[in-house]
């Protein structure tokens, strides 16, 4: 696929997963749970957000920089952008209209969007910042009703079909909860929601409604990226864009009508990661579209991996030594260096993507070419609205970070689909598969646990050093990773 040609979408019902994606999406996940359980203050500047340097980690927006911790948001939201050409399209092909796909889009942002107001109100810290032992239990409560409101009950079997009693049940339960709480002498409020599943609930609408119109059209989606520009940078002049932009209610019969609560103009800046997100999603889509009738797709990867091991294994490298030259280059403010650098492995890297003796070889190409279209496109914004920036969020932070996700897109289609790994990286497929579980079980329920039994005291005391802080992140990412794993195993996954 090339900027000039359209993208002829054929629907497809049954076809195996895009466990590459899945993998991404469990990496960025777990990523997420890892940058927030590592010690403060010790570490590092580049093991945090790079505006929030230690030891205050106090924001500060005049920092540039690029860290891994930065990108971990970036790499989900393309992994959800990926996933909307094959969601959609199997509704599309067993028939269903725009309209009926219309409100499908809708009914799932509005069940992220009750997902994000439930887990803000259901927070140890938010349901009272000096945490007591009832806060705990309180929040580990609220991960189980969580689970009620949104697990799917897969595991029930023949019946399944009253799990649904089970989603109501915990509804009208966490209602109950909920409407007795205070909250600093406030109670419950439409406004108090989780930034980022807020977000995500915005992309998941927008973003789906960009690609069911011009799934055959790709150079009118990349269209909608240029007004996209224009409006963002007409946003920070005084006028009628700055206001449509910043604006969070609408005026009806003299009463301003709020809609804050649920969407901001400015959410869809982060179409400029989704959107290009839908691109690699159709290339992987028609992928496996060809692999379904063919059938061939085992034969292919064999064949691929015999005589190519050690090309594809160059490959790899040279996808994480582009993403590594990125993190360090750009935190350490090398600009102009990284770009040589990463230009001179590009270029090298294109000679290996030369050979395309079949369908999975053709991906990886198309793959490559859209991720160094994007990340020189970032490169070269990176001078522009003061270096690349995390927040405020800057062009070149979402065009590098849609490339560092392209790069290691390609680094897990290889081990998965052409060397057949997919053992070795089935704990992110199934955080991956199951991330919401994931996204919450720190806070709401090992992180009650560590406190109740007064383990959280003695890690932190125990977690001095620069060592024993990065220990500490994945000694307590590992059992969530492990506990979501058991819930997709078991089919236990939270439909949002």
């Amino acid at each position: 696929m090339t900027l000039t040609q359209e993208s002829n979408i054929t629907p497809i019902t049954n076809v195996k997963r895009a466990d590459a994606l899945d993998a991404l999406r469990g990496l960025a996940i777990l990523a997420m749970v890892l940058s927030g359980t590592i010690r403060y203050k010790i570490l590092p500047a580049w093991m945090y957000h790079a505006q929030e340097p230690p030891p205050t980690h106090a924001f500060n927006a005049q920092i540039a920089g690029l860290t891994w911790v930065d990108v971990v948001f970036p790499l989900f939201l393309f992994a959800m952008g990926a996933a909307i050409p094959l969601a959609l399209s199997r509704r599309l092909a067993q028939g269903w209209s725009n309209y009926r796909i219309i409100l499908y889009i809708l009914k799932r942002g509005l069940m992220l969007a009750a997902f994000a107001i439930i887990l803000q109100h259901l927070r140890p810290f938010t349901i009272n910042k000096n945490p007591t032992p009832e806060t705990w239990y309180l929040a580990m409560l609220g991960f189980g009703l969580l689970f009620l409101i949104f697990g799917n009950w897969a595991i029930l079997g023949k019946w399944r079909k009253y799990g649904v009693w089970l989603n109501i049940a915990g509804f009208i339960a966490t209602i109950a909860i909920i409407s007795q709480l205070q909250y600093g002498g406030k109670g419950f409020l439409l406004e108090r929601s989780d930034p980022i599943l807020m977000v995500l609930a915005n992309m998941a609408v927008f973003g789906s409604l960009a690609w069911l119109f011009t799934r055959s059209n790709l150079l009118l989606r990349l269209g909608l990226l240029g007004c996209l520009i224009a409006l963002q940078s007409s946003a920070t002049i005084d006028g009628w864009v700055k206001d449509l932009w910043t604006a969070s209610s609408v005026p009806i019969l003299g009463y301003n009508l709020s809609f804050g609560w649920i969407f901001q103009f400015y959410y869809l800046k982060y179409l400029f990661i989704v959107i290009p997100g839908t691109i690699i999603g159709e290339l992987i889509l028609k992928w496996l579209q060809k692999s379904n009738q063919s059938g061939e797709i085992s034969a292919n990867q064999q064949v691929l991996a015999a005589r190519n091991t050690q090309r594809l294994l160059l490959i790899i490298l040279s996808m994480l030594m582009i993403c590594l030259v990125l993190l360090v280059g750009l935190q350490g403010r090398w600009v102009w260096q990284t770009t040589l650098v990463s230009a001179a492995i590009c270029g090298a890297s294109w000679l290996l993507f030369s050979q395309t003796e079949n369908d999975i070889d053709s991906l990886l190409k198309q793959f490559y070419q859209w991720g160094v279209y994007w990340l020189f496109l970032g490169l070269f914004f990176e001078p522009f609205q003061g270096g690349i920036h995390k927040d405020p969020s800057t062009y070149s932070y979402y065009f590098i970070t849609s490339a560092i996700a392209i790069f290691l897109l390609i680094t897990f289609t290889i081990l998965i689909d052409v060397f057949g790994q997919k053992k070795w990286l089935q704990l992110l497929i199934d955080n991956g598969q199951n991330p919401m579980i994931a996204y919450v079980a720190f806070a709401n329920l090992l992180w009650p646990i560590l406190q109740l039994t007064g383990m959280e005291d003695w890690i932190i005391a125990n977690t001095t050093t620069p060592v024993m802080g990065v220990v500490k992140g994945i000694a307590t990412t590992l059992p969530i990773a492990l506990f979501t794993s058991l819930c997709t195993r078991l089919k236990l996954f939270w439909k949002t």
